[in-house]
């Protein structure tokens, strides 16, 4: 895909993932001009991680799905989904608001590996089911690609930029699957954790 100038950026410190919806406040005057601008035109925008070593090359671009709130003073609070992965290939300054030459990725040309989908619904479906209590839509689940998982749930920064780095599925559904998994672990020490504190650290026996 060629590249494409003039693409609005909006460096956060956040990572964005395609199906995910991303609420934000905008507040500065440049980005009040960018979000004006893509209203108008129906377009994109990017959100970049700016991380503490600097803006990450890969970024996410993002549709406004909903405004919530426009301000009398400009100020706007709306919803954003994340749409496609695309690499900033050049930062561009002459534009009102922060602009960049970027080029949209493509996936390699391969069907994800079975196991891997398996494993990885498997794995979402059992962090639904401890963190929620709830029995998971198999179905539901069954449809849903490692982007529409991982956009569910909160993991540290440096995963989700880890997913969005990656070209293949298959690759993808085998470190969402980790990601689960040690979640659920999580959940699994803070309930073990909670439940010696309710027992002031002893061991209670029946009988």
């Amino acid at each position: 895909m060629a590249p494409v100038r003039d693409f609005p950026l909006f460096p956060l410190g956040i990572v964005a993932l395609p199906s995910e919806l991303i609420p934000l406040h905008v507040f500065e005057e440049r980005y009040k001009t960018m979000i004006g601008h893509c209203l108008e035109d129906g377009s994109e925008f990017g959100i970049v991680w700016l991380a503490d070593d600097g803006l990450r090359p890969v970024g996410c671009a993002c549709e406004i799905a909903e405004v919530i709130e426009r301000m009398e003073d400009g100020r706007i609070n709306l919803i954003a989904r994340g749409t496609r992965p695309f690499r900033l290939e050049q930062r561009q300054d002459e534009l009102p608001y922060p602009a960049g030459t970027v080029e949209f990725l493509d996936d390699s040309e391969e069907e994800p590996d079975a196991d891997a989908v398996e494993e990885a619904h498997g794995a979402y479906s059992k962090l639904v089911e401890e963190a929620t209590d709830r029995e998971p839509d198999a179905a539901e689940i069954a449809g849903m690609t490692a982007y529409e998982m991982a956009a569910t749930v909160e993991f540290g920064l440096d995963a989700k930029q880890g997913l969005l780095d990656l070209r293949s599925e298959t690759a993808r559904l085998r470190l969402v699957t980790r990601l689960f998994r040690a979640a659920v672990r999580r959940l699994d020490f803070i309930e073990r954790a909670q439940a010696r504190a309710r027992s002031n650290g002893k061991v209670h026996f029946s009988g």
